[in-house]
């Protein structure tokens, strides 16, 4: 029942943030990405401004990372489900998109700072993809870039050091200059990812 109960509290949330990104598209009349879209959703406040650490315990900003295009996640290391799978899309979609020469970046966020250090988020990032950027920080650095993104994530009080983060599992697409694209949810295919990631990156450089 709990485990329900929290996945749950998750897609509410997530199809919380899908309908209030929702009503902004439909306010823009000029949309240059229309046809990339394959959902109403874009063009909302999401993303901004972080400080966090990389795998290397170096000090990294949104500038840093956001330098070129991205595909940003929010989870954590010891999540058994979602998350591996999410980022390994995620890196074989980067992988995808550089041989039809575009230079994306899968992006790692744990909501998990307490577990995922620095060491252990260069571990789990390496063990998918030389691509994937794993990124971490203190508790206040992490809840900062949740909240800009409108990540939802809820780590529950426990003795158990084995405990489960139930947590938003979207995909950002973000590009320099322009910020947040379009939001992808785990239902969708690495093919239909690459196809619609392509659709924008290509239009951004037109």
């Amino acid at each position: 029942m709990r485990k329900l109960y929290i996945l749950g509290g998750a897609a509410v949330l997530g199809a919380m943030v899908l309908g209030a990104l929702a009503a902004t598209l439909f306010q823009r009349q000029d949309d240059e990405f229309a046809n990339c879209r394959g959902t109403v959703v874009a063009g909302g406040q999401i993303g901004g401004p972080f400080t966090l650490l990389d795998g290397n315990g170096k000090t990294v900003t949104d500038r840093d990372i956001l330098a070129k295009p991205a595909l940003v996640y929010f989870g954590y290391g010891s999540c058994a489900d979602e998350c591996p799978l999410d980022n390994s899309r995620n890196a074989q979609v980067a992988d995808d998109l550089a041989k039809a020469g575009h230079d994306v970046t899968p992006v790692f966020i744990t909501v998990d700072p307490v577990r995922d250090t620095p060491d252990v988020m260069k571990e789990y990032a390496d063990n998918i993809s030389p691509r994937l950027v794993g990124l971490t920080g203190s508790p206040e650095q992490v809840k900062a870039a949740a909240t800009a993104y409108k990540v939802y994530f809820n780590i529950p009080v426990s003795a158990d050091p084995n405990y489960s983060v139930d947590h938003t599992t979207l995909t950002y697409l973000m590009l320099p200059g322009r910020g947040f694209m379009d939001v992808f949810e785990r239902s969708v295919s690495e093919q239909d990812l690459v196809k619609r990631a392509s659709c924008y990156l290509d239009k951004a450089k037109s």
